[in-house]
């Protein structure tokens, strides 16, 4: 099936997890479901903090997912529930949509895929739905609960309104409208979520969305572990922060070699602006910019600019306060993981006979720089990639924001079992509550599908 088809809509199989939806559902709104629709999670394998750069990431759906049970209905209301009983029900009017960016409610994430699909189509008078949404991604875990919670209510949104875009439209337009609740991610949740397909990776590259095929090598499993340390990126400036730093550094450069650096916000778009290689541009970065934090005092009279207008036109809502930036460090990082990333699906397509042991040095040497330049690790995460590296595994970093949420990491085959017993001892067996987490915080994963369409059956 090529990028560009809509998502299938295939018979609803008989399993337990839908079953007990659907009769959820019908306790809930007197009627049966219409249609179920799916989005997986996903975890990034390499290339973190990087699609908002402009750069190619390399990421793999997995098993886990929000599924969303849903009817159409006359009235133009969205009836949403949740069958974790800790997600409060709700009822919006679509001429009353409001988006509140400080608090990231879980239904806010809805609200923004079912937002996206109205905005995109001008849908004045928009079918009402009836929802009922299950989801198995552990929330806030880094693993895109939240980001499958948008494409998922997206993609109801268009079946309800019988209006069709391809797979590559609905990553494009969920990327787009997730930032209404104040994200400015780069798409690499979405697209992967829609152009996933089971038994692969993708390195999945932007402007325009395309994806490919990364065959993983063989003789080795990728491991999950969730640190449970929870990290909501739309609830604290940690994000938006990196994302500005890496907007200023690019402006910075951009101007240091007599460009328009009004008209340039990504390091990736820089890069092409001067046709250069990523080994040109780690240069660059050692040349024009100081590794001690800029001031925004600095910043100003770097650019020639007021500070009124840095914080009009370049700082984001919620980094308006922000006093220093780390410029150096965070565009080093992205150039050198732009690097791991090409690298990593060159070992992948040769599979030369050490493909294993390449892969997993390229993992640490991610989870190093996300730890020391781009910080966004933490003690949790850096404790658990130790453990998981003396238990057994080649390669382990963190994935995701970061901050908190899961580890992944290659583990030779013979060895699983092995390297399980042993992180569960080390790092889940003496934390109460880490136990208690324990079934949905470490597990082996492969290559899933990508969000679907399924029919209820009758």
């Amino acid at each position: 099936m090529a990028d560009s088809d809509p998502p299938p809509s295939i018979p609803v199989p008989a399993q337990d997890r839908l079953l007990k939806l659907k009769e959820l559902f019908i306790s809930k709104y007197g009627t049966a479901p219409f249609f179920y629709a799916r989005a997986p999670g996903r975890v990034n394998l390499i290339g973190e903090h990087i699609d908002y750069c402009g750069y190619a990431v390399l990421p793999m759906a997995i098993e886990q997912d929000i599924l969303t049970a849903f009817q159409s209905v006359d009235s133009q209301v969205l009836h949403l529930s949740n069958t974790n009983p800790a997600y409060l029900d709700v009822s919006v009017a679509f001429q009353d949509i409001q988006i509140d960016k400080t608090k990231p409610l879980w239904h806010n994430y809805f609200l923004c895929g079912l937002k996206g699909i109205q905005d995109h189509f001008n849908l004045n008078s928009p079918a009402g739905m009836n929802c009922l949404v299950d989801g198995t991604i552990p929330a806030s875990s880094g693993l895109s609960s939240s980001s499958a919670l948008v494409c998922c209510a997206g993609l109801a949104t268009l079946v309800a309104n019988e209006k069709n875009l391809s797979k590559v439209e609905l990553a494009e337009t969920c990327a787009k409208c997730e930032r209404y609740i104040g994200t400015e991610g780069g798409g690499m949740d979405q697209s992967i979520s829609f152009l996933a397909e089971e038994g692969t990776a993708k390195l999945i590259e932007f402007n325009p969305i395309r994806a490919t095929d990364v065959k993983l090598p063989f003789g080795a499993v990728f491991v999950i572990a969730n640190s449970c340390v929870e990290m909501n990126k739309a609830a604290t400036a940690h994000f938006n922060i990196r994302v500005v730093e890496c907007r200023l550094a690019t402006k910075i450069l951009a101007k240091s070699k007599g460009l328009d650096w009004k008209s340039l916000v990504k390091l990736g778009d820089l890069q092409n602006r001067l046709d250069a290689s990523l080994e040109d541009m780690q240069a660059l970065v050692e040349e024009v910019i100081h590794p001690e934090p800029y001031t925004r005092e600095e910043i100003c009279q770097s650019l020639g600019i007021s500070l009124q207008e840095l914080r009009s036109t370049i700082l984001s809502q919620n980094t308006q306060d922000v006093s220093t930036f780390k410029l150096y460090q965070r565009a080093k990082h992205v150039y050198s993981e732009a690097s791991r990333v090409l690298a990593f699906k060159k070992v992948c397509d040769e599979a030369p006979a050490n493909a294993v042991q390449l892969l997993g040095a390229l993992m640490n040497q991610s989870h190093v720089s996300c730890r020391d330049l781009y910080e966004c690790s933490c003690t949790e995460l850096d404790q658990l990639v130790d453990i998981c590296l003396n238990s057994g595994a080649v390669g382990s970093r963190l994935t995701g924001a970061g901050w908190g949420g899961c580890t992944v990491s290659m583990v030779p085959s013979d060895k699983l079992e092995e390297f399980l017993l042993s992180v569960q001892e080390k790092y889940y067996k003496k934390d109460e509550r880490r136990s208690s987490l324990l079934q949905q915080s470490l597990f082996a994963t492969k290559p899933g599908p990508g969000a679907r369409v399924l029919l209820a059956e009758k």
